[in-house]
């Protein structure tokens, strides 16, 4: 959530007003996303800049093969629901695993040989940003699966989206309403 000042969202950098769609820094020591305003963020979009304290998250969206997602590879990693989003972690050196869910994102432990598999297969995988960049998968129950490689903020709005909507044992029809329009934009947005 973006620091307010005397009711206006402001960059967490600088101070300076946002609007409600603004870019994001990653916090590489802290290990959160900051709210910035485009002059803070272009800051930090060269490799190294602020001696990689900070990673300015891209706007990158592109769809992975449904083959992918709906084989054998991506079944050996074992995730258990539908929902998930795995990212490459720079400060554990390994590939998480996290689930949007009615607590927030749970975390899961991912099989590395299953991951390796899978990135082989896969080279938009490959050029996946570590700790800015997330592979977002959609397992819907007997229905169609999508895939996307997406910016990590896009994983944390879902996160929210799903925690805020989230009611029962089963999400409820709003919840998977919301995550339906979270997908049918991310479709949108795909170069």
């Amino acid at each position: 959530m973006p620091r307010q000042i005397a009711g206006a969202e402001v960059c967490e950098m600088c101070a300076t007003p946002i609007d409600e769609r603004h870019p994001h820094l990653v916090d590489m020591r802290d290990r959160r996303l900051l709210c910035a305003c485009r002059a803070c963020h272009m800051l930090f979009v060269p490799d190294g800049a602020a001696q990689g304290r900070y990673r300015a998250v891209g706007t990158r969206v592109a769809a992975l093969p449904r083959s992918l997602i709906d084989g054998p590879q991506f079944d050996a990693l074992q995730i258990p629901i539908g929902l998930a989003f795995l990212f490459f972690n720079s400060a554990t050196n390994r590939v998480e695993a996290f689930y949007p869910g009615a607590a927030g994102a749970t975390q899961s432990e991912l099989s590395m040989d299953a991951w390796t598999m899978l990135v082989s297969e896969e080279p938009l995988l490959q050029t996946m940003q570590p700790d800015i960049e997330a592979a977002l998968v959609y397992r819907r129950r007997g229905g169609t699966s999508e895939a996307y490689v997406v910016p990590i903020d896009a994983c944390y709005e879902l996160v929210a989206l799903v925690r805020m909507a989230w009611q029962g044992f089963d999400g409820g029809d709003d919840a998977r309403e919301r995550i339906e329009g979270f997908f049918a934009r991310i479709r949108g947005q795909c170069a």
